[in-house]
């Protein structure tokens, strides 16, 4: 049979209308989920390179493992509340 499973894998985990409830529009929540999903990669590299005392960047603020996608990463925090943006400030 043919159709959506009910409980959705991927870029649907967390589901779109709970990440739209927290943010203003589709391009926000690809801007900002963007820009965290890049802080998130750029932390894992600097652990990997050594990790030393000039981190720049934070990594995962809710749990996560080392298979887990950056971008699923900054979805969940954002879902949670972890995350404080602004749109147009850099």
């Amino acid at each position: 049979m043919f159709g959506t499973v009910p409980e959705p894998e991927g870029i649907t985990n967390p589901p779109i209308d709970n990440l739209l409830g927290k943010i203003d529009s589709k391009y926000a929540l690809c801007v900002v989920s963007a820009d965290r999903a890049r802080q998130i990669n750029s932390y894992r590299q600097e652990m990997a390179s050594g990790g030393d005392t000039n981190i720049e960047h934070y990594g995962a603020l809710v749990p996560a493992t080392a298979e887990d996608k950056p971008l699923s990463i900054a979805f969940e925090e954002l879902v949670e509340g972890k995350l404080d943006w602004e749109i147009g400030t850099k």
